[in-house]
C-alpha cells in the first residue's frame, strides 16, 4: 500500500487543549524526594528546597498542569500531615510504594509553590478511599477560602495569607482498585456526596473530576455517566502500555527484542480504541460534550531496572518510549473534542519519566524531547489531516507504519507531527498541502531518531538521543515529499510567506 497524506490547512477541527500535555507527580520512589524536593540545606542548587534544574527543564516544555499527590498514594494521604513547621510534621509509611517512610516535608505549600514556579495549573487529587468528607472539604477551604474561617486562619498561621487559585480537583483515584476496591454503583454515590463539599469559594471555580474506568471497563463508565454526569466536569481514564503478556511479565526497558518493540507500539495504539469507545458512552449521557475525558495516567510500564527497589518503579526511557509518546499525543489531538487533559506517568524517575536524576545529576529522556517538540500544538487548532498509512508488519501482525497530526497556531504557523514506527526502514510520505491559497511557504523540521531500538540517554552519555535538524523533505508544487528515518519522531513547521 502506498502511503499518502492530505493536509487541509483551511479546515479547522477545534482547539487542542494545552492540558493534554500535563504531567503526574506522585509520592512514589524518587519522583518527589530527590526528583523535585531536595530541601533547603541540600548542596543541589534549589529554591526553597525545590530543585532548580528540574524546574528549568519543566518550564522549557511549558508544562501546563501538574497532578499531585497521587495515584494510589492520594487515597492514603492526609493533607494536614503535610502542613506547618516541617520538623513537626507527622511521619508515615508509604504502604503502596516500597514501604518507605515519608517525612511529609513536601506538602500543600511546597506543591503550590512548585506550580507557581512552573507557571502551571495545580491538579490536586483528594482522598476518598481512606479520607472523610470533612477532610476533603477542609482541604478545599484551606486552599481557596478568602475570609474568616478555621482553615483560612490555619493557612495564615502557616505563612500563606492569600488563598491559592485551584481549578482542578479529583474526587478519589482508582477507586475500583487501590482507592477502595469499590463497585461503580457505590463509588458513584460516594462521588455525588463528596463533590458536594468541594465548594467554590469567592472567585475560585473548581473543575470537579470523577474517578473513571481502568482501561476497558465500559461498565464503570456507563454507571458513572448515568448516575453522576450532572455533578462532574470531567471523568478520568487510566491506561498503561505494557509489552509483556501480563503485569507479572511486563518486559525490560532496555535490551529487548524486536517483538517487544512491536507489541509496545501495537498496544500504545490501543489508546484510540479506548478513547473512542468510552466517548460513545459519554456521548449517550452528555451529547453536548460538556464533560471532559481526562487520561490522567498513561505511559509505558516495564520491569524495574535491575538492583532498584521494586516499589519505586524506576525504568529507563528509550526511543521506543518517545514513539509511544508521539503516537499517544497524536491520538489525543484526534479526540480533542472530548479529551481535555492528560497526565503522563510520571514526571521524574518513575515509569515513563521525562527527567531522570542521580544525586546532583539530571538528564532529559527521549520522551522529554517529544514533549518539547510537540509543545507547539498546545492551544493550537487541529487541522484536517487525511492519512493513508502503509503497514508495519511483524510475524503476521500489522499496525500502521506512520502516525500523524497537524495544527495551526494563532499566528498561522502550521506544525505537522509524524512518527515512523518501523524500526528497520525509512518511510516515504507524500504530503499534499491544500488550503494555502497558493501562498509560498517556508519549511523547517526537527527529528528525534534512534540508532538502536533501545537507544537511550545515560548519565555518562546524556545526549545520545536528542533532536536534530531535519532536512529529509522536498517541496514540489503543492506536494511535500517526506522521508522519515526509521524509528523516529519528526515535527515539520510550515510558515506561509507574506
Amino acid at each position: 500500500m502506498i502511503q499518502r497524506a492530505v493536509l487541509n490547512a483551511d479546515i479547522r477541527k477545534g482547539t487542542i487543549n494545552r492540558n493534554i500535555y500535563g504531567h503526574f507527580s506522585e509520592h512514589l520512589g524518587r519522583c518527589i524526594y530527590e526528583g523535585i524536593w531536595v530541601g533547603e540545606d541540600s548542596p543541589i542548587p534549589n529554591t526553597n528546597g525545590i530543585r532548580n534544574d528540574v524546574v528549568e527543564a519543566l518550564k522549557e516544555i511549558k508544562i501546563p498542569v501538574l497532578r499531585w499527590p497521587g495515584g494510589c498514594f492520594a487515597d492514603e494521604y492526609h493533607w494536614k500531615d503535610g502542613i506547618g513547621p516541617r520538623e513537626g510534621r507527622k511521619r508515615m509509611i508509604n504502604t503502596h510504594w516500597g514501604g518507605t517512610v515519608e517525612n511529609n516535608h513536601f506538602g500543600t505549600h511546597e506543591f503550590m509553590e512548585l506550580c507557581a514556579m512552573l507557571d502551571c495549573e495545580p491538579y490536586i487529587n483528594g482522598n476518598v478511599g481512606s479520607g472523610t468528607v470533612q477532610e476533603m472539604s477542609e482541604w478545599v477551604e484551606y486552599l481557596t477560602f478568602n475570609g474568616v474561617s478555621p482553615m483560612a486562619e490555619l493557612r495564615q498561621e502557616n505563612g500563606r495569607q492569600e488563598p491559592w487559585a485551584v481549578k482542578y480537583f479529583g474526587v478519589g483515584n482508582e477507586n475500583w482498585g487501590c482507592g477502595g476496591n469499590m463497585r461503580p454503583e457505590y463509588y458513584a454515590d460516594l462521588y455525588r456526596r463528596y463533590q458536594t463539599y468541594v465548594r467554590n469559594y469567592g472567585d475560585n471555580k473548581i473543575h470537579r473530576i470523577a474517578c473513571g474506568p481502568n482501561v476497558d471497563d465500559y461498565h464503570w463508565m456507563e454507571v458513572l455517566m448515568r448516575e453522576a454526569t450532572r455533578y462532574m466536569d470531567s471523568i478520568t481514564l487510566h491506561y498503561y502500555t505494557i509489552p509483556g503478556p501480563a503485569w507479572e511479565q511486563k518486559g525490560a526497558a532496555t535490551g529487548f527484542e524486536t517483538g517487544e518493540w512491536f507489541s509496545t507500539l501495537e498496544k500504545a495504539l490501543r489508546m484510540d480504541e479506548l478513547v473512542t469507545r468510552h466517548s460513545v458512552i459519554m456521548d449517550k449521557y452528555d451529547p453536548e460534550k460538556r464533560v471532559g475525558l481526562i487520561v490522567d495516567e498513561w505511559g509505558t510500564w516495564y520491569d524495574v531496572e535491575p538492583g532498584t527497589n521494586p516499589g519505586f518503579l524506576y525504568q529507563q526511557n528509550t526511543i521506543r518510549d518517545a514513539l509511544v509518546a508521539g503516537v499517544t499525543l497524536d491520538i489525543f489531538h484526534k479526540h480533542s473534542g472530548r479529551v481535555r487533559m492528560a497526565n503522563i506517568a510520571q514526571t521524574i524517575n518513575v515509569l515513563q519519566a521525562v527527567i531522570l536524576t542521580e544525586g546532583e545529576k539530571m538528564l532529559l529522556t527521549p520522551t522529554y524531547h517529544v514533549f518539547n517538540m510537540y509543545k507547539v500544538h498546545q492551544d493550537a487548532e487541529l487541522l484536517d489531516l487525511s492519512l493513508e498509512s502503509g503497514t508495519y508488519s511483524f510475524e503476521g501482525r500489522e499496525i500502521p507504519e506512520v502516525s500523524a497530526s497537524a495544527s495551526i497556531t494563532a499566528e498561522g504557523v502550521i506544525h505537522v507531527s509524524l512518527c515512523n514506527l518501523n524500526h528497520a526502514a525509512a518511510a516515504s510520505l507524500p504530503l499534499e498541502l491544500r488550503g494555502l491559497a497558493g501562498k509560498e511557504v517556508g519549511i523547517t523540521g526537527t527529528t528525534l531518531a534512534g540508532t538502536a531500538i533501545d537507544a537511550h540517554n545515560t548519565f555518562s552519555q546524556p545526549e545520545a538521543v536528542t533532536p536534530q535538524p531535519f532536512t529529509g523533505f522536498k517541496l514540489e508544487g503543492g506536494k511535500l515529499n517526506v522521508e522519515l528515518p526509521p524509528m523516529s519522531v519528526t515535527v515539520l513547521e510550515i510558515t506561509p510567506k507574506a
